[in-house]
């Protein structure tokens, strides 16, 4: 399998402040679905979603692009470890 984890970083490395706080969790949920969860500083999330999410659609489609060469359909989700704190 790709390195998914490899490629995200690349992308968001560049956009972030705080790249080694960010957690990058991979979930197969079956051989051809992939879901990727992205978690960082509540600024840093924002800043990964963009406006209107155009950021976070971008990356969305390069990993789309990358899953599809290995027939994976690969899902991206985003969220700050403000919200995970909440949640718990």
């Amino acid at each position: 399998m790709m390195d998914y984890e490899k490629i995200i970083h690349s992308l968001i490395d560049p956009i972030i402040e705080e790249p080694d706080s960010v957690l990058i969790r991979l979930n197969e949920e079956s051989e051809k679905d992939l879901t990727i969860l992205i978690a960082a500083e509540k600024d840093d999330t924002a800043r990964l979603i963009g406006r209107r999410g155009i950021i976070a659609n971008s990356i969305r489609e390069i990993i789309s692009v990358a899953g599809k060469s290995e027939n994976i359909h690969v899902h991206v989700k985003f969220e700050s470890f403000d919200e995970e704190i909440k949640e718990d």
